[in-house]
């Protein structure tokens, strides 16, 4: 028996693949992706779309991710957010309000317990 186990092949969702292949075409036809372990919940998959448009998907796996970007066309993985990456990043309308939940839609806030 060998010390190296038989890991099975990475199967992929097609509605994955389909989402993601989607938003590659939506957005230039090529898209980088940084691949960001989040724990237990698995890896977040952050997508830059060519023209600086965001988009995400959280796989179980960092194998799942990396063969989500091996099979995808126009995908590329970055090894981490760099200037280059970050510079062409622009959120379309709405993403922050929809980042923020629930806070979004509140009209007053608590003080930071830094403030006076």
């Amino acid at each position: 028996m060998s010390a190296h186990a038989a890991t099975a092949p990475v199967k992929l969702s097609g509605a994955l693949v389909e989402s993601v292949k989607g938003f590659v075409a939506d957005h230039g036809g090529t898209a980088t992706a940084v691949l960001q372990p989040i724990g237990r919940l698995g890896v977040r998959v952050t997508l830059v779309g060519a023209d600086g448009i965001l988009g995400d998907r959280v796989v179980d796996t960092m194998d799942t991710a990396k063969e989500l970007v091996a099979t995808i066309d126009g995908l590329t993985e970055a090894d981490e957010w760099d200037r280059e990456l970050t510079s062409i990043v622009t959120p379309r309308s709405g993403h922050w309000a929809k980042m923020a939940g629930w806070v979004a839609r509140q009209r007053r806030f608590p003080k930071a317990r830094n403030e006076s």
